[in-house]
């Protein structure tokens, strides 16, 4: 009878109103590069006008194709970034201003690392797909109720019993297997697809969202499928996630991460313009940290602890400020950083950037993944609230003491990431389609050289906080490279950080899975000391030589934009860049 009272008013309706014809969006494909030689005008200072148009068509393409594992999306994507390839080779590069050669360059390399990219992305998901036939039924209903396509909620129930019953299947071949092993799939895949199962559901969620209550039909035919469905997805990500990913229900600590291996880390290498490969930036690495080793050694021995500067460390780490009391020593102690900067007439500090940064603090559940503060347009305090256990509250504290805290929040704030928020936002905005970590990063922790060298550090305390961070930075290079490189597991990075550095274990915890469970880029963690050294050598070679003053090669770096630091050694030198320029910087100079 409800289903006869449905029809019923269907057809009242279509006698009420006229029938709608049916009708499909035009496949894609129609996409036509605009004309860059019209954009770019005769003799261009920059490529801003082509970088802004490109940005807001490809905002176009990721808002409509937002399927990550779609061959639509990778298709699409991939002819719109060939299509401004081969524009870009069209315009005529010994026209362009120098600083628009430096624009030329990066654009075509982060085009290129686009399409590597999707390939990448394809190539993992391919390696998942035995444990997720039924992914591609679920994503054509996505991609279909995004072009609007005529919907037969009949045919559609249909599709998702025939769903439910490759998830069956697929569910026993999981469940028949003794090992992981005999899946023929590492636990990082069972991961991998733990993540995408949850990205599924979530289309499916939408999908359904769209047509209940709005067409009578569908509710009536899909509502019972669909609950069985999404119920039976959930089963099955808690059976992919103990079978494949060796992870029990509750475990929330195991960190995993995803390798991506030799050849994937040096295409990331050439796409950030790093001329070096993995084993020589590890032996950069250990250099260094050989380096913060021996002062750590003075510092121990100037406190009274000998050649024990672990002892040393665990006194330091008791030098913290009551709780509640964490933000006052912030801003004092970033009051002291910019201070500093202005006598020693470093860098320009305008005064809306000093004085409308802003303070947050943490939740514990973040503290998870960033035990220690962050930085930015705000500084987002790390400290224990009420709700932590006597064990973490005892843990974070030690971990964002006093000389740890002064060793950083100049990092974060000025002349850090505060101060680079400010500046880019004002000059050469639109490089931030070239941002990279090594200029982010490296720029925040360059200061932290610097500030070494210039005797910002008054006490061995200051000192020992100080040399924390740095030893951190080198072991970040150490731990990350080699997890890459399939050398270390993500536990051994956590015993690393704890052994060789001094860390609090939870503290060590939360910075591995920061590193391999965020959406952090697997360079990442190598960009802050690398990116540093870049940025120190470059002040050699402009500053300590006599070329530059202080204040002139800092605002200028700040002025060029968030690009690797190779280009900004161009611009900074008018070293004319080549059209077919390869990086070739060999910056690393020890000590």
């Amino acid at each position: 009878m409800r289903l006869l009272s449905i029809l019923l008013l269907s057809t009242c309706a279509a006698v009420a109103q006229p029938q709608l014809s049916e009708s499909r969006r035009p496949e894609p494909g129609r996409y036509l590069t605009p004309d860059l030689k019209s954009l770019a005008g005769p003799k261009p200072a920059d490529l801003r006008p082509l970088l802004e148009w490109f940005a807001a068509d490809e905002r176009n393409f990721e808002l409509f194709y937002d399927v990550a594992i779609s061959p639509a999306r990778s298709n699409v994507l991939s002819n719109f970034y060939s299509a401004w390839l081969n524009g870009l080779e069209k315009l005529d590069y010994n026209t362009l201003a120098s600083e628009a050669r430096i624009d030329y360059v990066l654009f075509r390399n982060k085009l290129h690392r686009l399409l590597q990219q999707l390939n990448s992305e394809q190539q993992r998901f391919s390696e998942i797909q035995p444990l997720l036939p039924f992914a591609t039924s679920i994503v054509n209903l996505k991609e279909a109720r995004q072009r609007v396509d005529p919907l037969d909620p009949k045919q559609a129930a249909t599709t998702l019993v025939q769903i439910t019953k490759q998830l069956d299947e697929v569910s026993k071949w999981v469940r028949s297997s003794a090992k992981p092993e005999d899946l023929k799939l590492s636990p990082t895949m069972g991961r991998r697809a733990v993540q995408t199962i949850a990205q599924l559901r979530s289309y499916l969620e939408q999908w359904n969202r769209f047509y209940t209550g709005y067409d009578p039909l569908f509710s009536w035919w899909v509502a019972e499928p669909y609950k069985k469905l999404d119920k039976n997805l959930e089963t099955y990500s808690a059976l992919v996630r103990e079978k494949v990913a060796g992870l029990k229900k509750d475990d929330k600590d195991t960190i995993l991460g995803d390798p991506i291996g030799r050849t994937a880390l040096m295409a990331e290498l050439r796409s950030e313009m790093i001329n070096y490969n993995p084993e020589e930036l590890i032996d950069i690495a250990n250099k260094e940290f050989a380096w913060c080793e021996k002062e750590m050694l003075r510092a121990s021995r100037d406190l009274g602890f000998g050649d024990d500067w672990r002892k040393a460390l665990e006194h330091v780490k008791t030098l913290h400020v009551p709780p509640g009391q964490q933000p006052a020593l912030i801003m004092q102690q970033a009051t002291e950083a910019a201070e500093f900067m202005t006598s020693h007439d470093l860098l320009t500090i305008p005064p809306l950037a000093m004085d409308t940064w802003r303070v947050q603090m943490m939740t514990p559940e973040a503290q998870r993944l960033n035990p220690f503060f962050l930085g930015g347009e705000s500084i987002i305090i790390s400290f224990p609230t009420d709700t932590m256990s006597q064990e973490d509250k005892m843990m974070s504290m030690r971990g964002n003491n006093i000389h740890f805290s002064r060793a950083t929040v100049h990092h974060e704030l000025i002349p850090g990431h505060r101060l680079q928020s400010y500046m880019t936002a004002r000059y050469r905005p639109y490089r931030q389609a070239f941002a990279t970590p090594f200029w982010t990063e490296g720029w925040s922790l360059y200061w932290e050289l610097q500030l070494w060298d210039m005797g910002f550090p008054k006490t061995a305390e200051n000192r020992i906080g100080m040399l924390f961070w740095r030893m951190h930075r080198c072991a970040r290079i150490i731990f990350s490279l080699n997890f890459h490189l399939g050398k270390m597991t993500a536990q051994e990075c956590v015993d690393f950080l704890v052994n060789k550095v001094g860390h609090e274990y939870e503290n060590a915890a939360g910075e591995v899975r920061r590193s391999f469970e965020s959406n952090y880029s697997p360079l990442y963690q190598c960009a802050y000391m690398l990116g540093g050294l870049q940025i120190r050598a470059l002040h050699r070679e402009l500053v300590v030589s006599g070329k530059m003053k202080n204040r002139e090669f800092h605002d200028a770096v700040l002025k060029t934009g968030r690009i690797p630091i190779e280009m900004v050694r161009a611009s900074l030198t008018g070293r004319t860049v080549e059209k077919d320029f390869v990086a070739n910087w060999k910056f690393y100079q020890g000590f």
